[in-house]
């Protein structure tokens, strides 16, 4: 038998995330994502927590220095080509993640701000926050934030409770506005995503240091989605490392995010999962 030859690996996308056991969120659906755009996913555990499809019940964030070994031990072996953050856990990560990041600044990368579960539990205090302002944000290509978060980013600080900043009263503040003041912090990009904002359609726009790149406008499908924001940053990130430029790359997330939710399926009592594989199963046309 003849010696093998080995094949061109696909673009490696590094992800650091939380795991998440009903394979929803997180790292999982990060993973299932990027395998499903024909990525190779590289995953340095940030957090582990307990959870099932109605909600977050608790989470052991891992040592700074264990986030910073797994990390380094990936990227001095194998050449990545987006690297993806969500949930970190405690401050010491997030000075941790920014600290290897930095010797990176080459790679683009995606920051999905993960500040609660989709239920509301508490993922990220005051400090934490604090923390990925002044990191993160300065070297952060693409930031995913939805629009309480955007709010809540762009207060510096915040109230832990989501559903009074998640209105669409006149004193909460404008997303354009948030969008620059989030650019300010240091960004390239913003993608806001308006699944909480009022309306028939789900409304995403894309900013820069010019204002909108662009707006697109999704079917608002009904149900609550347990991973959606996680699968637009990974995909995101796909795109990235398959060398499209930020706003295409936004574009094509969007498409399959939505394509994955529109074919969602319930398998607990909670939220919805998307299908990141829709289309090993899904319809012709799509």
């Amino acid at each position: 038998m003849s010696a093998s030859v080995a094949n061109t690996p696909p673009p490696i996308v590094l992800v650091f995330a939380g795991t998440d056991p009903t394979g929803g969120a997180g790292l999982q659906a990060d993973i299932l994502t990027l395998a499903s755009l024909g990525c190779h996913a590289l995953s340095v555990v940030t957090a582990v927590t307990v959870q099932d499809t109605v909600g977050v019940d608790d989470f052991l964030p891992m040592e700074a220095e264990w986030i910073a070994d797994q990390a380094r031990s990936v990227l001095e072996d194998m050449p990545v080509a987006a690297i993806k953050i969500g949930m970190i856990g405690s401050v010491e990560a997030v000075a941790a993640i920014a600290e290897v990041v930095s010797d990176y600044p080459d790679i683009p990368l995606v920051l999905d701000p993960v500040l609660s579960s989709g239920r509301g539990d508490p993922l990220a205090n005051e400090e934490l926050m604090a923390a990925l302002i002044d990191l993160l944000l300065p070297q952060t290509t693409v930031l995913t934030p939805n629009s309480i978060e955007a709010r809540r980013l762009a207060e510096g600080v915040g109230d832990d409770d989501e559903e009074e900043l998640d209105t669409d009263s006149e004193e909460a503040p404008d997303l354009v506005d948030c969008a620059r003041e989030l650019i300010d912090l240091g960004c390239e990009f913003v993608l806001i995503t308006g699944a909480h904002e009022q309306g028939a359609e789900v409304v995403n726009t894309l900013y820069n240091t010019r204002g909108v790149v662009h707006r697109q406008a999704w079917e608002r499908l009904p149900g609550s989605y347990h991973g959606s924001g996680c699968t637009l940053a990974s995909a995101l990130a796909g795109f990235l490392a398959l060398g499209q430029d930020v706003a295409e790359a936004a574009k094509e997330a969007q498409a399959y995010t939505w394509q994955t939710l529109k074919h969602a399926y319930r398998p607990g009592m909670g939220q919805f999962i998307p299908d990141r594989m829709y289309w090993v199963h899904g319809d012709d046309e799509e």
